[in-house]
């Protein structure tokens, strides 16, 4: 038996959280934790909310309140997600407690005695409007590495690079979008270089680690480690305990991670045991894994570790740290600010956890970026779930209910035909496989073989032609037990992936609600069914499928949230050059052809002649214009716009529009008839 710490990224509890982050990070650690009691470890889940830094008070701001309210509104959304999802913690703490602020505190303290600070004067920038130094988020700009427009100032969303506010292009800031200036700041700074060393000698024994956790870090060493500041200005956080730092707190880079460690006190505190802790986190024997996004690699694999050398104690350093690379959208990066995401507090109210938990796991972006796309959901939804996993346990138990009165019947193994034999024996060599692939966090590999035992089954009843044998019958007895015998055997492997739809098969098959917490993982291949035993009556659809409204539902939803953003036009202070404006292709153009798109209420399909040329733009001005009311209109579009598919069409350009203090979408439109094509300066 092992001793396993499993660790999740601390969400930040300054919004809702998104399928990337499920996929990411919280799904897999999920399984893997469920594997691992199974297995019969000793294993805990370890999580909670952070709850510092500049997002929170952002978001405090935007929605007129403090980050007290952000934090508490934010902790109970995350956690209720995650809960409906079937993802369960030992415990889920947050980075706003007493128990961290001591631990966070004595952390620094300890780099501070130890001899891993320097303290310097920085340049920060400073907003004379706002009269604030700017904390990294607080600033945004163009990215230095990919040229992406709202990079932030501490990493760019784009390409991930990590960032310090004065790499980027043209900085702004980002209460007010004024253009900051430099000032001078004190701050303390923990170096990292002392400990390049140690940390490449760690990195380089990790050779079952991910190439691209492992690469990552090295390459982080092989550039020279710079010193990296602990402290920040900022209102809201962990304050140094120290006299003469005051008015600045902890960076959260710094104290995020510690709350693995004040979660697991609070955990052992919980239990009535305080000092258990310890057993965790001061043994060398326990195997610490920190599933997080390929965003998080350099702070666990390089600046974590660091950071628990620095303590001069026995704080055990990551076993493992398998992360995964980025979910995206419909081909799309998920983008939060501009609400190209599936919010997972949404998503649970409409699709059953299982089936969401099972798509996540076969798209898992465990090695390269993957997709969400909501086709492809549906189909794996109906053609897997519904058609292969949920026939095969409707139609052996309803055929047992229908023609055994619903009792398992007793086989007679010594008449086994080889075709009975064989399928008994792939379902030992499935389960093996699915283990052997949980052990080296392939998780998509693990589900596509946890679905060869159903496709397995589906093709044994058809093969011996269940519903022909001859009740009472040796051959019926033994190939009706098969059958049963196989979805039982998927029941137990499914536990880890989708729990609630095991539970469910089980507690057909006779067995009670906890029966599942009993079983050990390598048990299952020679776990039998109970012969003689009754199963329910009630034999309950285990997955129903998706319509194709519901799905086109969402896809429209995501449709109409791109064309806000590129119809609507954000009002903002921000200043652009008269170089920047020029970039845009502003024509006039004649709309010579109009209809509405099916299945959309919201956009219209317009050919408009350009002069040199006929353009399609799809524009959503369907609800304020009817196609016969826009033709023979002048109206302004931007003509160097990247081609883009609505609904299956694509517009090679952007129509522009103005709405009303009413919400009424009006035309631009030029004063009279004038050439199309015509350049708009």
């Amino acid at each position: 038996m092992g001793r396993y710490l499993i660790t999740a990224a601390l969400p930040y509890a300054n919004g809702p959280i998104h399928i990337g982050h499920i996929a990411g990070a919280y799904l897999p650690a999920d399984i893997y934790y469920r594997y691992r009691k199974m297995k019969g470890d000793d294993v805990i889940f370890i999580c909670g909310t952070d709850e510092h830094g500049v997002p929170i008070t952002i978001r405090a701001m935007q929605e007129n309140t403090t980050p007290e309210k952000v934090i508490e509104k934010y902790h109970k959304i995350i956690k209720e997600s995650f809960d409906k999802l079937g993802i369960i913690f030992d415990n889920f703490s947050g980075t706003h407690r007493d128990v961290h602020f001591k631990l966070s505190q004595e952390f620094f303290l300890n780099v501070l005695k130890n001899g891993y600070t320097v303290v310097k004067e920085q340049e920060q920038f400073y907003c004379e409007n706002d009269k604030m130094f700017l904390p990294d988020r607080y600033i945004y700009g163009k990215c230095p590495k990919c040229g992406y427009e709202n990079a932030k100032g501490d990493q760019c969303e784009k390409c991930g690079t990590t960032l310090d506010p004065t790499d980027l292009i043209d900085p702004k800031c980002a209460i007010c979008n004024s253009t900051p200036v430099i000032k001078k700041t004190k701050h303390w700074y923990f170096v990292l270089s002392k400990f390049e060393k140690q940390l490449k000698e760690y990195l380089e024994s990790k050779k079952d680690w991910k190439p691209n956790v492992r690469d990552f870090a090295l390459s982080w060493i092989k550039e020279g480690l710079k010193d990296r500041p602990i402290s920040r200005d900022l209102n809201w956080g962990i304050p140094l305990p120290i006299e003469e730092a005051e008015g600045k707190v902890l960076y959260v880079w710094f104290e995020a991670p510690i709350g693995y460690i004040s979660s697991t006190i609070e955990w052992a505190q919980k239990i009535g045991q305080p000092d258990k802790w310890k057993e965790y986190w001061l043994n060398p024997e326990t195997k610490l894994i920190h599933f997080i996004g390929k965003d998080n690699i350099p702070f666990h694999a390089i600046i974590w570790p660091a950071t628990l050398m620095a303590q001069h104690g026995n704080w055990i350093l990551p076993y493992n740290i398998p992360a995964n690379e980025f979910m995206n959208l419909e081909g799309e990066k998920i983008s939060t600010s501009r609400n190209w995401a599936i919010w997972v507090d949404e998503i649970v109210e409409k699709f059953p956890p299982d089936v969401i938990r099972y798509y996540m796991c076969l798209v898992m972006p465990e090695t390269k970026d993957s997709n969400f796309y909501w086709k492809e959901f549906q189909e794996k939804v109906n053609e897997e779930l519904a058609n292969s996993f949920g026939n095969l346990v409707s139609r052996v138990l309803k055929f047992l209910n229908s023609k055994n009165n619903g009792v398992v019947p007793t086989p007679n193994e010594n008449s086994f035909e080889n075709i009975d034999l064989q399928v008994l024996k792939n379902i030992e060599e499935i389960i093996e496989s699915i283990g052997n692939s949980l052990e080296n966090f392939e998780f998509r590999e693990a589900i596509k073989y946890l679905r060869e035992i159903a496709f397995l089954g589906n093709k044994y009843i058809d093969d011996v032609k269940i519903w022909k044998l001859t009740p009472e019958t040796t051959e019926f007895n033994n190939k009706l037990y098969v059958a049963i015998q196989l979805i039982f055997s998927m029941a137990l492997a499914m536990y880890p992936f989708m729990p609630f739809s095991s539970v469910k098969i089980l507690k057909m098959l006779g067995y009670d609600e906890d029966f599942i917490k009993n079983i050990k993982w390598d048990d299952i291949p020679k776990m039998k069914v109970k012969v003689n035993s009754k199963i329910s009556r009630n034999v309950e659809s285990l997955f129903t499928k998706i319509a194709d409204e519901v799905i086109e539902k969402e896809i429209e939803k995501l449709k109409e949230t791109v064309q806000a953003n590129k119809v609507v036009v954000d009002s903002t202070d921000e200043s652009i050059d008269i170089e920047y404006f020029r970039k845009a292709d502003l024509r006039v153009a004649l709309i010579k052809e109009a209809e509405k798109l099916p299945k959309s209420k919201k956009l219209l399909k317009l050919m408009v002649d350009v002069g040199s040329t006929t353009k399609q733009i799809i524009a959503g001005i369907g609800e304020h214009y009817k196609p016969e009311d826009v033709v023979g209109k002048y109206i302004i579009i931007v003509n160097n716009l990247k081609p883009a598919t609505l609904m299956g069409e694509t517009s090679y350009g952007m129509l522009l529009a103005a709405k009303d203090e009413n919400g009424r979408l009006l035309l631009l439109t030029v004063d009279g008839e004038i050439t199309p094509g015509s350049k708009v300066s």
